[in-house]
């Protein structure tokens, strides 16, 4: 089938978006906003309104312009605080790697693959490295390659320092199981099966978060893992009553490894000032459990 639709002025935008039965009581607020704010983007929260196996979209929800607009800023704002707490998170397990690899095996140990389960997804780690590491402007990449010939690759502080979070996590999955990588696991409150998952679906979710996409109502592509209520750090209850693919899951998530890592962090917080302030948006969107608040994970 060819795609025939046409392009839609600002003005139709709104007519149509009328016409499936949104609530629009300022029109000229409504185009202002569409000028910024794309239709196609505003879809992923008109669409939980609509009946989308039809194919015109009518809106079987009363629903208002202003109320997708605030759904819409929930989201950025939830996005904004997901990637600043994944950032402390990022930075405190890089900066945990490095160290007790090169405490133990010395300045390169990420360039032996001895340390690593899989030759040929070690060889590709590497070279997705070699590429960040070229692309870097950092000023301590470029004197070591002024002042030192030998080793060619600039040790683990630097080399890793530069790495995206999605190789940093690809790294410690393809890490042999040793004393350091278990380390690493247990600072962190987990079993290291479960922090190689935990990182790989937050290196996606801060990559989804740096591409200003949406949070609010998605589904991730990969299920996180959920560690038993018996664990010597505190943890939900009952982890049968949590959707691992959505977000209450990675918030949870999020929260748990920030204990562990940022003293004093007030994320809890934020969480329940973010719901205080959008009272339109139900923590259901998100599949908090009802009464979540009663939860002692969320009162610590």
């Amino acid at each position: 089938m060819q795609y025939t639709k046409p392009p839609l002025s600002i003005a139709d935008q709104v007519s149509r978006l009328s016409a499936r039965g949104l609530t629009i009581s300022d029109t000229q607020y409504a185009e202002k906003t569409l000028k910024v704010i794309s239709y196609y983007r505003l879809r992923a929260y008109t669409y939980p309104f609509q009946d989308n196996a039809d194919p015109d979209h009518p809106f079987i929800h009363s629903v208002t312009f202003e109320e997708i607009i605030k759904l819409y800023d929930f989201d950025r704002d939830l996005r904004l605080m997901v990637f600043d707490a994944i950032e402390r998170i990022e930075i405190a397990l890089r900066t945990l790697i490095v160290y007790n690899y090169a405490m133990k095996f010395g300045s390169h140990w990420y360039q032996e693959p001895t340390h690593f389960r899989n030759t040929q997804y070690f060889d590709n780690d590497l070279a997705s490295l070699d590429k960040e590491i070229s692309r870097s402007d950092e000023e301590f990449i470029k004197h070591y390659f002024r002042t030192y010939h030998d080793p060619f690759r600039r040790p683990a502080w630097m080399s890793l320092e530069v790495a995206t979070f999605t190789t940093l996590s690809k790294f410690y999955q393809n890490l042999s199981l040793c004393n350091e990588k278990i380390a690493i696991a247990t600072c962190c409150g987990l079993k290291t099966f479960i922090l190689e998952n935990w990182m790989h679906i937050l290196s996606n979710v801060r990559n989804i978060c740096a591409h200003h996409s949406r949070l609010y109502n998605r589904r991730l592509s990969q299920a996180i893992k959920l560690p038993g209520y018996t664990y010597k750090n505190l943890w939900l209850s009952d982890n049968s009553i949590v959707d691992n693919t959505k977000m209450y899951a990675i918030l949870c998530a999020i929260t748990y490894l920030l204990d562990r890592m940022v003293p004093g962090h007030c994320f809890r917080g934020r969480i329940s000032d973010l719901f205080d302030k959008y009272p339109n948006v139900h923590p259901r969107v998100l599949r908090f459990p009802i009464g979540w608040q009663n939860e002692n994970f969320w009162k610590a």
